[in-house]
C-alpha cells in the first residue's frame, strides 16, 4: 500500500463525517490559530476541497444527514443556533432551540424530528454561577421545547483522588466531596441516543469527575445517575444500552447499563471500544501509562478479556471496523489493523509524534481517512471492507458523526 495523500486544513481538526461511504467528506476545523471561528469544508475522496463556509465560534464536531447535508452548531449574537448546510455548501436553514441568555452549548444530536442538547450553566472555562446546573433538553425541528431536564453536578467524591496536606508531614489524604467549579461536557462521547434511551455525561472540568445519566427521551424523566468517576469512552451497544468506561485515579474498568440504568456486567479494561454486529466488543485500550502497558482487547460476554497483541505508544486515533471483523487506526505513528483472530498488521509506518488524532472514517472501497492535527491523510488499497453495521463500528456510531441509533 502506497503512502497517504495529504490534504492541509484551515486549522486543527475537531471533526469529520460523511453521509455514506461515497463522500462527500465534512471537516471542521480551527482558523488557523482564531479559536473562535468555525470553518466547514466538503471534500471528495480524492482530498479535492468542494466548498468552505465559516460560521462565529469554537468548532464542534459536524453532523451529516442521510439526505447529504450537514448540521453545525454554532454562536449568533444572543445564544446558539444549529444551522443545516447542503451538498452544495448553501445554507439550507438555522434552527435556535429556545435556550437561556448565560447557557453554553454542551453538544448537540440530530432526531429526524428535531434535536437532543446538553446545556452548560456557563461557559467551561468560567466558573459556575451560583445556582447554575447543566441541563438536557429535546426541541422540535422548529426549536420548541419538547422537555428540560436539570442535571444536577454537585458533592463530587471519587477514592482515587487526592490532595496535599498543609501539615507539617505534608501527607496525601482522600479528598472530601466538594462541588464543582467548572461544568463542561465529557471530552469523549458527551452525549448518546439509542433507542428512547440518552446518555449524557457531565464533568468538573477542573478534577476531571464527573457523572452519567440516562434519559428518557419520550418525557425526559431521569432513568439513572451513575455514582461520580472519571468517565471516558463510551459507546451504544443496542436499543437503549451502553457502555460505559471509567480510566483515571486508579479506575480502570468499562460497565454495560440496560435501558433501565443497570449495571449488567463490568470488565477490567477501558478503551476504544468497537461493537460489531453480532455484539462482540473488541477496541484498543486506552491508558494513562508510559511505557504503554495497552492491548487490544476482546470484553467476552462472560465477563472476561481475551487479549490481543500488545500496543506500543499512547495517543490512538479512534478505530473503524470491518465487515470482516477487522480494526484500523492510527498509533505510535502507524496505521494498523487487527484481524478478528486478533492478528496485527501494519499497513503503513512513518515517524510522527503529533497527538491531536480525529476519528478514523472506512469509506469505499477500504479508503481509509482520518486527521492529524491540522492534516488529512487519505490512504487507498488498504484491502479492508466495508463498515460494519453495528451500533458502534466507529466513533460516533456511524459515519455520520451523529451518535444516535433510533431502532
Amino acid at each position: 500500500m502506497r503512502g497517504p495523500d495529504r490534504v492541509t486544513m484551515p486549522g486543527q481538526v475537531w471533526g469529520l463525517a460523511a453521509p455514506d461511504p461515497a463522500g462527500p467528506i465534512f471537516v471542521t476545523s480551527y482558523d488557523g490559530r482564531n479559536l473562535n471561528i468555525t470553518v466547514l469544508v466538503a471534500l471528495d475522496l480524492a482530498g479535492t476541497v468542494i466548498w468552505r463556509r465559516e460560521f462565529d465560534g469554537h468548532p464542534g464536531p459536524p453532523r451529516a444527514s442521510a439526505h447529504g447535508t450537514v448540521w453545525v452548531g454554532h454562536r449568533i449574537p444572543v445564544g446558539h443556533t444549529f444551522t443545516e448546510v447542503g451538498a452544495d455548501g448553501s445554507v439550507l436553514r438555522s434552527v435556535t432551540p429556545e435556550q437561556q441568555a448565560h447557557e453554553h452549548l454542551g453538544t448537540f444530536v440530530v432526531l429526524p424530528d428535531g434535536f437532543c442538547v446538553a446545556w452548560l450553566p456557563a461557559n467551561p472555562y468560567r466558573p459556575v454561577p451560583l445556582g447554575g446546573v447543566a441541563r438536557m433538553a429535546r426541541y422540535t425541528d422548529t426549536g420548541s421545547t419538547a422537555w428540560s431536564t436539570p442535571l444536577t453536578l454537585d458533592q463530587l467524591s471519587f477514592p482515587g483522588v487526592v490532595e496535599m496536606g498543609v501539615d507539617t508531614d505534608w501527607q496525601v489524604r482522600p479528598m472530601k466531596p466538594w462541588k464543582a467549579r467548572t461544568i463542561e461536557v465529557d471530552h469523549w462521547q458527551p452525549l448518546l441516543v439509542s433507542a428512547d434511551r440518552a446518555l449524557v455525561g457531565i464533568r468538573d472540568g477542573s478534577g476531571g469527575i464527573g457523572i452519567c445519566t440516562i434519559l428518557d427521551t419520550v418525557a425526559g424523566g431521569i432513568v439513572a445517575t451513575t455514582d461520580p468517576a472519571p468517565y471516558h469512552h463510551k459507546a451504544i451497544a443496542g436499543p437503549g444500552r451502553f457502555l460505559v468506561g471509567r480510566q483515571g485515579y486508579g479506575a480502570f474498568s468499562s460497565t454495560l447499563y440496560d435501558r433501565d440504568g443497570r449495571a449488567m456486567r463490568t470488565w477490567p479494561s477501558h478503551g476504544m471500544m468497537l461493537i460489531d454486529r453480532h455484539g462482540t466488543i473488541r477496541g484498543p485500550e486506552s491508558e494513562n501509562c508510559l511505557p504503554s502497558r495497552s492491548l487490544f482487547r476482546v470484553l467476552n460476554a462472560d465477563g472476561s478479556l481475551q487479549d490481543g497483541p500488545p500496543l506500543s505508544g499512547y495517543y490512538t486515533a479512534y478505530p473503524a471496523l470491518d465487515t470482516d471483523g477487522s480494526a484500523v487506526f492510527w498509533r505510535d505513528g502507524k496505521l494498523l489493523a487487527i484481524d478478528p483472530d486478533l492478528q496485527i498488521r501494519e499497513l503503513f509506518a512513518h515517524e510522527d509524534d503529533r497527538a491531536v488524532m480525529s476519528r478514523v472514517l472506512l469509506l469505499d472501497h477500504g479508503q481509509v481517512i482520518f486527521a492529524l492535527h491540522d492534516e488529512l491523510l487519505i490512504f487507498y488499497q488498504t484491502g479492508l471492507g466495508t463498515l460494519d453495521s453495528g451500533p458502534w463500528p466507529c466513533a460516533d456510531g456511524n459515519l455520520r458523526g451523529n451518535p444516535a441509533a433510533l431502532q
